[in-house]
C-alpha cells in the first residue's frame, strides 16, 4: 500500500495525467467538485491509468480540498511513478 500527494484540478476540459511536481502529482478531471464527483472522477481516473481495480485506489484525506491524500493498493512508489509517465 502506498500513499501519493495530489493535486486534483476539477472542470478541466479533459482528464489528463499533468505530471509530477514538488512530489506531488497534478490531475486534471472534468468532473464538477460537488457532492464528490471530481473526488469519484479522480479516484477512477487514476485506477484506470495504473491499470488497478477501483477499489484498489481510496482517498483517505483532502476530500474536499485540491490537494488529497490517495491510497494505492498493490503498487510501490516507482511503480506508479513509471505507470503514470
Amino acid at each position: 500500500m502506498t500513499i501519493i500527494q495530489v493535486k486534483a484540478v476539477p472542470n478541466a476540459s479533459k482528464n489528463s495525467i499533468e505530471g509530477w511536481k514538488e512530489g506531488m502529482l497534478r490531475v486534471k478531471v472534468r468532473a464538477v467538485p460537488e457532492k464528490g464527483k471530481a473526488n469519484e472522477a479522480l479516484s477512477a481516473f487514476l485506477a484506470e491509468r495504473l491499470d488497478l481495480p477501483k477499489s484498489a485506489v481510496r482517498i483517505v484525506s483532502g476530500h474536499t480540498g485540491r490537494i488529497k491524500r490517495v491510497e494505492i493498493e498493490g503498487l510501490s512508489k516507482e511503480e506508479i511513478e513509471k505507470r503514470l509517465q
